[in-house]
């Protein structure tokens, strides 16, 4: 048998988060205008603005993780962002999709890459001694949140950005 570590396979992270936030930056604007509660209305490129900046810091996070190893505050921040893109399959995903009975952008890759792979690389995290319950239990509420709020901001910094480039 092979043996899987954390430090290899971190960087599905970044990978799957490129592939989820493409399917969004496709089809969430156009079905965010039709969707209520269960998204803002977001125009396509301040949304595709958002996910680039989200998904660069998927890649930097996972690069510094990488580079500094076990127990620093980069592996922390990157494992409190897996955590955020495991809840984001069920909220609002999952539950978009089952309320309103119709596919929710980001579902699929949310449902077929993001749940079990970032499951995984946690599992492996705290296997591998990566990280530790105590400073997890700590650090990820806090990276959440910072990345739930931080969407708004970047929603209205791409539409700042676009709206004075537009002809």
């Amino acid at each position: 048998m092979f043996d899987i570590s954390f430090w290899q396979l971190q960087w599905l992270f970044p990978i799957l988060t490129t592939l989820h936030n493409l399917e969004e930056a496709i089809w969430l604007p156009k079905w965010s205008q039709q969707a209520g509660k269960w998204h803002a209305k977001v125009g396509k490129q301040e949304f595709r603005f958002a996910v680039i900046v989200l998904t660069a810091l998927a890649y930097l996070l996972t690069f510094l993780s990488w580079s500094y190893g076990p127990e620093s505050i980069w592996v922390y921040l990157n494992c409190g962002y897996m955590l955020a893109m495991l809840i984001n399959v069920f909220f609002p995903h999952l539950l978009a999709t089952i309320v309103m009975r119709q596919y929710c952008p980001g579902i699929g890759t949310g449902i077929a890459f993001n749940l079990p792979i970032n499951f995984l690389l946690l599992y492996l995290a705290f296997q591998d001694k990566w990280i530790t319950h105590n400073k997890f239990m700590i650090i990820s509420p806090i990276t959440v949140l910072v990345l739930l709020l931080s969407l708004p901001i970047l929603f209205f910094i791409g539409k700042k950005v676009f709206s004075q480039n537009a002809i």
